[in-house]
């Protein structure tokens, strides 16, 4: 799978800085992106087949897309289409502008397929991004596929003022996504998993649905959760997310917990600070997963992502109730040619299972 990638590119970015490599490679794809013989040839090479599916409302080509923090200032996004992905979520983005927390901020485990970041939000700012998607959508670059942006609180801004941050920059960037999900639940900003509490949440719930109601036009906003949470606490935001009209649930951000690898590489990267993410993730992304699809009846849409690296885990997380799916460390790990890999796939296991459709896989473990 993805012999090139293999042969020239995994070995030659693994001899650089984790950050310095994932810039190399979004500086790439934005230049592939801007063109058209560029989008051709990278469809030619990765392009996946149609697995449709529909949610919330919006067609989607099938239900894999690109998670959030790997194009966090919306560059690329005319090449992720061409990389496979049926829909891509940018950001995280926050109303100001921040630089993040002091290099180095991103690590590689390889031989746990496994990447931590402690980025912190970096990013230009809510207005910043706007300005470049106006540009983008005046050029006729603004792709076809559904588009989400993942919003961040600032780091400047206490809990406090956190219902303001996050409605503010809901509103900068609303006619420049199709839907949106409030990350309250990263590691890497101090106190922002305070905002999954019960009187934080609705505030900034209640603030952000201020917004929504002001629009003409329905976009749904979904809550990104920690995989660190105890179960009960969970469901306790998931009532009052439920209560104040959220649309979907995102399971699962990274994890601040650790194993101890075997491998001395493995255990030096585990050894700092920051989110978790990759394979080590995928069990307790699956654990919440079923757990909101049982909790909700089925009826509250979930994006399923975290430990997705293969056609057999893209597979678990749709059966365990997951409507859409997304990845990120696998196209580290594995390269472009996952998306169309994990896709072709998922049409076997259709086929194989006599269902009529995707959709029909979606919490079948639990009928």
């Amino acid at each position: 799978m993805g012999l090139p990638y293999r042969v020239f590119g995994k070995p030659m970015l693994r001899l650089i800085d984790s950050e310095k490599a994932h810039s190399i490679s979004v500086a790439a794809l934005t230049n592939f992106g801007q063109n058209s013989i560029g989008r051709r040839v990278l469809e030619s090479l990765y392009q996946a087949p149609e697995l449709q599916t529909k949610v919330f409302g919006m067609d989607f080509n099938h239900p894999l897309g690109l998670a959030a923090g790997f194009d966090k200032k919306a560059q690329a996004l005319s090449a992720w289409p061409c990389l496979g992905f049926s829909w891509m979520e940018y950001g995280g983005i926050t109303r100001y502008p921040q630089d993040g927390n002091p290099k180095p901020r991103m690590f590689r485990a390889n031989k746990e397929n496994a990447l931590i970041n402690r980025m912190g939000f970096n990013n230009p700012g809510a207005l910043a991004v706007r300005d470049s998607l106006v540009e983008r959508k005046s050029k006729g670059l603004w792709p076809n596929n559904p588009i989400a942006a993942n919003i961040g609180r600032s780091k400047k801004v206490s809990n406090d003022d956190a219902p303001a941050d996050y409605s503010a920059t809901l509103d900068i960037l609303w006619d420049y996504s199709d839907l949106f999900v409030l990350n309250i639940s990263s590691p890497n900003t101090p106190g922002l998993r305070e905002l999954q509490e019960e009187d934080h949440l609705s505030k900034v719930l209640d603030a952000c649905n201020i917004i929504r109601d002001r629009k003409h036009d329905f976009k749904p906003v979904l809550l990104k959760f920690s995989p660190d949470m105890e179960d009960d606490v969970l469901l306790k935001s998931v009532e009052i997310a439920i209560s104040s009209g959220v649309n979907g649930f995102v399971a699962t951000n990274t994890t601040v917990s650790r194993y101890t690898p075997k491998n001395s590489q493995s255990r030096s990267v585990f050894a700092q600070k920051g989110g978790l993410s990759g394979r080590p993730l995928k069990a307790r992304s699956l654990e919440v997963v079923n757990l909101l699809y049982e909790y909700t009846d089925s009826k509250i849409p979930i994006v399923g992502v975290g430990g997705i690296d293969s056609v057999d885990s893209a597979w678990d997380m749709i059966n365990s109730g997951a409507s859409l799916i997304q990845l990120y460390s696998a196209l580290v790990f594995q390269g472009p040619s996952i998306t169309s890999h994990i896709i072709k796939g998922l049409n076997k296991k259709v086929k194989q299972n006599n269902f009529s459709s995707i959709q029909e896989a979606v919490g079948y473990y639990h009928k």
